[in-house]
């Protein structure tokens, strides 16, 4: 089983639609056994997946929680399935806190190593307590970013706190999101980064809150979808490479 964490230091950037179309690419287009984890209290992954939290989410991180099977829901496509988020989440960090327990999510996780290939976390923006324990936990960063100089810049916080608190782990991939040719903007950052994946500024990408479907079931031969896919075959091709070690 590999951990890939959808996380921006920013909202408003597409991580939710980068997760969501991730995961669901993954169970379907590269025949994973996926489990979608919504960490995020504003539980939009699971919106767009239709699918309900069977318990209060922050329950799991409680020494009452129960098993993490308990939590998991099919959703309609086979292979796939998520952990629902609630706004019980919304204090998390706090839970951490009095825990005490730096690899809690690892540790849910370990639980069901046999039962998935990927895992897909969305995150809450920002650093905390869950993001130590994300990083921890993760195989690799998706890192969705819009193309704003701010993006850029937390781009660079996300390689310092990795490589100040973490030794530099887990890698990250970086995806553009919303992007818009006719943009100068994004027509020279395109070209000064042209082995960054970028998605399409698309309103296809914004029918997916109104259907509540993945890009790919709604436009299938769309150029977004596409791009969507191109970025599945780079998470696999890394996550498949022989690893390095983590450093002690």
């Amino acid at each position: 089983m590999k951990v890939i964490a959808v996380f921006s230091l920013k909202g408003g950037v597409g991580k939710t639609s980068v997760a969501v179309n991730l995961a669901h690419l993954l169970a379907t287009q590269a025949k994973r056994r996926t489990l979608l984890w919504d960490l995020d209290a504003q539980g939009a992954a699971s919106d767009l997946l239709q699918v309900e939290p069977s318990k209060k989410a922050r329950k799991l991180f409680a020494g009452s929680g129960g098993d993490i099977e308990a939590y998991i829901v099919p959703s309609k496509w086979p292979g796939l399935d998520v952990l629902a988020a609630d706004e019980s989440l919304r204090k998390l960090d706090v839970q951490l806190v009095e825990s005490q327990r730096a690899k809690l999510l690892a540790k849910r996780l370990a639980a069901v190593a046999e039962d998935y290939d990927r895992v897909v976390l969305d995150c809450p923006p920002g650093f905390g307590l869950l993001a130590d324990q994300i990083f921890r936990a993760a195989d690799l960063i998706v890192e969705p970013m819009t193309m704003s100089p701010l993006s850029a810049r937390t781009n660079e916080q996300l390689a310092e706190h990795l490589t100040r608190h973490h030794k530099g782990e887990p890698p990250v991939i970086p995806v553009f999101t919303m992007v818009d040719k006719r943009r100068a903007l994004h027509r020279e950052t395109l070209e000064a980064c042209p082995d960054v994946h970028a998605i399409p500024y698309s309103s296809k990408v914004e029918e997916m809150a109104v259907y509540c479907l993945p890009l790919a079931e709604i436009a299938p031969d769309a150029v977004e979808t596409k791009e969507f896919s191109k970025l599945v075959t780079a998470v696999e091709r890394k996550l498949t490479r022989p690893a390095r070690p983590r450093k002690a």
